[in-house]
């Protein structure tokens, strides 16, 4: 179920740490960028990862992404990543991402979480309401 209102974002700058001997970001740290911009989605709709384990024993893992590489960033940019629910089920959740600099889409891709119990891993439903839309 696409989401009609805009994607949230979040800014970034590239650090040393996050590129590699070619001087730009390396491949696998996007995934890294995604993941703090979902995070930071979550606790812009009030829900702290901690607490939702820590209050229900549930815990977000990832269990599937496909990413593709546009273009590179480099050491200084400065970065937005976006954050879009594409679905939602009850233990999962499907993200559309993509990171930018300025006008230039670098790398876009699709990312799914799945609802577990921290203790078992065992699948379980998401224990809260889940926005479908960016605040």
């Amino acid at each position: 179920m696409p989401s009609a209102a805009l994607p949230f974002r979040l800014t970034l700058r590239v650090y040393w740490e996050d590129t590699d001997a070619g001087g730009v970001v390396f491949y696998a740290n996007y995934l890294k960028f995604f993941e703090r911009a979902r995070t930071e989605w979550l606790r812009v709709q009030g829900i702290a990862q901690q607490s939702l384990r820590d209050e229900t024993g549930a815990i977000f893992i990832v269990t599937d992404t496909q990413v593709k590489y546009l273009r590179p960033a480099r050491l200084d940019d400065l970065i937005e990543v976006t954050v879009e629910v594409r679905e939602a089920g009850r233990a999962t959740l499907v993200f559309h991402q993509q990171a930018w600099r300025g006008a230039d889409l670098l790398t876009e891709g699709s990312i799914r979480i799945g609802c577990v119990d921290a203790g078992t891993f065992r699948p379980r439903r998401i224990p809260i309401p889940i926005p479908l839309t960016a605040s």
